[in-house]
């Protein structure tokens, strides 16, 4: 008997062990690890508290290669999101250990495949894999994540998670495919929010957009849309000034996602016990009026038993074959162009998709006669919609440049108005030849009186405007010009302890700065324009009448403003910390920017810029942005300052000329200082040279070093092109930084100042790439202004006549 019992015991063991061999040992099945600790690839996983899902390491079919993943843990292997996917492991051995706050991947050799950051300080790290598939940074004891891969999507697009952006954090939740089936990394397609115009989705293949979805407006989708809201999920949209974004959660108790497949597709589907397999919900494209533009501009696709196209209202096919097509090359054309003359009107089209309205206008609270009158003022609209508004009311969209990617929704699509010259509309666009030179002779006497009676008003106005001013009266702001309160002269004299050398804390091209404390105690910074500033009258109302529409906590706040007989002051909010190069060029004050304050200080000039281009309700080109035009509060956050020279732009505007250039030297374009030429890009290249300026604690004009006669700029290129671009970093800042962190921040700082603008990334872009070391950099070429100067042997000092690049040179600029 025991001799049996014992056979059994060891056939048991046996049998055992035979199991076990079939699968992988997971002989480290806990849901977290703090500092220090590890798990090793070959044997060890996380698995989260309530057994849904495992990290650890994994090998795709027919792969040679090794992923640090997250998976299903009780389905079919789904990957739902890869850490190294453009970095993969050779073999199995490689171990995540988490260091400080950061999780590390390191293969057999200890080489770094991959790894989180976090600006933040953690005393007790602990890294967890959650039950909605979410792996999370977070001190012991607290929920608040310092990282989380739910801010770094793969492919997939679990409950919970965004799709989006958000210019305060800087983040840009999108998806990125799989290069095929068997291969996470990085594929071709990307699915994310376009946030130029209305928020709307897409799916792109490099720069080419390949799918657009239904554009998001009031409290819901459109039923025509991706993400319109089914049985199974809850979706929710979230729109501000400071971003837009997606979510969803699930219902039913359901196991949900979506997914941007290899081949461009975007899907929702969710897991069938029963068939043990994932069911599709739906799949976007769906059909070939799906396909973005196939009708081409100003084309309409109608979907019935097959895609044919049609033209818009008042259009006709450009190229006569493409007729009877399903997608046409050529797109359409007005058949009469006289649309900006008298009588011209709009036609309403129902039930469409809405037009791409990337870089259109948006406003809000605008009702249906303004928006039609706002379209009909311009001769440029070419269309416009009503939208409603989550909080309620309605607000207006005016489509430029053209109207592409339209379809017929018959069931729920939205109503378009389109901009028709009279002929279309048959309303006569001109008096007829037959009409009484009475009449018009009537209309000639009439429009001459109008416009001599609003001479002579203006003139009576300007009079009286004059004669308040000489008395010493304050100048009082039009409402609809400028929303700032008027100081009393007096009282920002004795604010100012009039205007004494000890409350003197600057001074700039518009003048002396002066500290000053109002009676209610609040601290103010005083700007004083002095005679013979070199910005004047000009400069203070386009400042004024610019700042005081932008509210952003990266922006110096604008509290009012001045005009007392000769006088004009400028009233701003007050930063204890002077500007930023009164830390960054002295060298002792400079130890007290550590590099965590220099990220923090980088991240905040960026946001800033990106509300300045993108997200306020204007667009804004600050053409004079440098290191003293930084101010830092008592918490050394930054401030952008100084818009005397800020342009606005209008929402279909990418680039202007002036003749008068004016700015900084070392900080301007090249393609402002030599030929004028300023947009978003030349904004882009001065805050690289910032960028280059903060991690080196060296000025770009008047570098000067012993081995080259190159400016800030050419030593940086000079570093990277060799190899050695870590030492261009501050010699102050050693032992601070992880290698890869400032090497990104140097190669961003180097995209920045590329000579081509169109190189240049853009401002949300920059973020992007500065916050998430898995976004992938593009390497840069030779920068603009890669000077060689000449040396005045007599005083061994950069001579200043003239700045030169590429044999063109460079003088009699209006800077300072």
């Amino acid at each position: 008997m025991g001799k049996l019992i014992w056979r059994c015991g060891v056939s048991i063991f046996l049998l055992f062990w035979a199991i076990m061999g079939v699968f992988p040992r997971k002989s480290f099945a806990i849901d977290s690890i703090k500092a220090g600790e590890s798990i090793n690839g070959s044997n060890q996983i996380l698995v989260s508290a309530q057994q849904k899902f495992e990290l650890g390491i994994f090998n795709p079919k027919d792969s040679k290669f090794y992923y640090l993943g997250i998976w299903y843990r009780n389905i079919s292997q789904t990957v739902v999101w890869v850490a190294n996917r453009d970095n993969p492991v050779v073999n199995s051995s490689a171990r995540l250990t988490l260091k400080g706050q950061s999780l590390v991947l390191q293969d057999e050799s200890d080489a770094i495949l991959w790894s989180s950051t976090s600006s933040e300080i953690v005393k007790e790290p602990v890294a967890q894999l959650l039950d909605n598939g979410n792996l999370v940074i977070r001190e012991s004891g607290s929920e608040n994540y310092v990282w989380q891969s739910f801010d770094y999507p793969s492919d997939t697009l679990l409950p919970g998670m965004k799709l989006g952006w958000d210019s305060k954090t800087g983040m840009n939740w999108k998806l990125t495919s799989w290069k095929s089936l068997n291969d996470p990394s990085s594929g071709d397609f990307t699915f994310g929010m376009d946030p130029d115009g209305l928020p709307q989705f897409e799916t792109r293949s490099g720069n080419i957009t390949t799918y657009r979805d239904a554009p998001w407006f009031g409290n819901r989708f459109s039923r025509s849309s991706v993400f319109r809201e089914v049985a199974i999920t809850s979706p929710q949209f979230n729109y501000n000034a400071e971003g837009a974004f997606f979510s969803y959660e699930s219902t039913k108790n359901l196991t949900v996602r979506y997914a941007l497949h290899a081949e461009g597709y975007f899907e929702l589907l969710y897991w069938m016990d029963d068939a043990n397999d994932w069911y599709s919900l739906s799949s976007f494209p769906g059909d070939t009026c799906d396909d973005y533009g196939s009708c081409g501009n100003f084309g309409l696709c109608t979907l019935s038993v097959a895609a044919l196209c049609d033209c818009v209202y008042g259009y006709r096919p450009k190229l006569p074959d493409d007729w009877g097509k399903h997608s046409w090359s050529g797109g359409c054309v007005r058949r009469d162009n006289r649309t900006c003359e008298n009588g011209e009107g709009f036609k309403r089209i129902s039930n469409v998709k809405w037009p791409d309205s990337s870089g259109d206008l948006v406003n809000v609270d605008v009702s249906f006669h303004d928006c039609e009158a706002a379209c009909l003022s311009n001769c440029s609209c070419l269309a416009y919609g009503i939208m409603e508004l989550p909080t309620g009311g309605s607000g207006c969209i005016t489509w430029f440049k053209k109207l592409v990617d339209i379809r017929i929704f018959p069931d729920y699509g939205q109503d378009i108005y389109v901009r028709l010259a009279a002929s279309e509309l048959n309303v006569t666009a001109k008096p007829s030849e037959s009409e009484s030179p009475k009449r018009k002779l009537i209309v000639v006497l009439s429009v001459s009186v109008a416009s001599l009676i609003s001479f002579l008003i203006f003139v009576a106005c300007f009079i009286f405007w004059r004669r308040r001013r000489a008395e010493g009266n304050e100048v009082e702001a039009q409402e609809d010009e400028v929303e700032l309160p008027l100081y009393d002269f007096r009282k920002i004299e004795t604010a100012t302890n009039y205007f004494s050398f000890s409350n003197k804390i600057g001074e700039g091209g518009f003048g002396p700065v002066y500290k000053g404390m109002l009676p209610c105690g609040q601290e103010i910074a005083v700007k004083r324009l002095a005679e013979d500033s070199s910005q004047g009258q000009t400069e203070l109302r386009n400042e004024v009448l610019l700042i005081s529409k932008l509210q952003h906590r990266n922006l110096v706040k604008l509290l009012g403003f001045c005009i007392h007989q000769q006088e004009t002051l400028l009233v701003y909010e007050y930063m204890p910390n002077k500007s930023l190069d009164y830390f960054l060029f002295d060298d002792k004050k400079r130890t007290l920017l550590s590099w965590k304050k220099r990220l923090d200080i980088i991240i905040g000039i960026a946001r800033g810029l990106l509300y300045l281009h993108r997200d306020s309700r204007l667009i804004i080109i600050h053409r004079d942005l440098k290191v003293s035009n930084i101010l830092l509060d008592n918490e050394m956050n930054p401030k952008i300052s100084d818009f005397g020279l800020a342009r606005m732009f209008g929402e279909d505007q990418i680039m202007t000329r002036t003749k008068r250039v004016v700015g900084t030297y070392g900080y301007m374009s090249p393609e402002y200082a030599i030929d004028g030429y300023f947009s978003m890009k030349s904004d882009i290249f001065s805050f690289g040279v910032i960028l280059l300026e903060l991690v080196s604690g060296k000025k770009n004009r008047g570098f000067f070093h012993a081995d080259h006669q190159l400016n800030l700029l050419g030593h940086a290129w000079k570093l990277w092109d060799e190899g050695n671009a870590l030492e261009l970093m501050d010699e102050t800042l050693k032992d601070q930084f992880q290698n890869s962190e400032a090497q990104r921040c140097i190669q961003v700082g180097l995209l920045c100042v590329q000579e081509n603008p169109d190189e240049r990334p853009a401002m949300w872009s920059v973020l992007s790439m500065l916050e998430s070391e898995s976004m992938a950099l593009s390497l840069p070429k030779q920068p603009g202004f890669y000077t060689e100067r000449i040396i005045s042997k007599t005083h061994n000092l950069p001579v200043e006549a003239s700045c030169t690049t590429n044999k063109v040179t460079v003088t009699l600029l209006d800077g300072r």
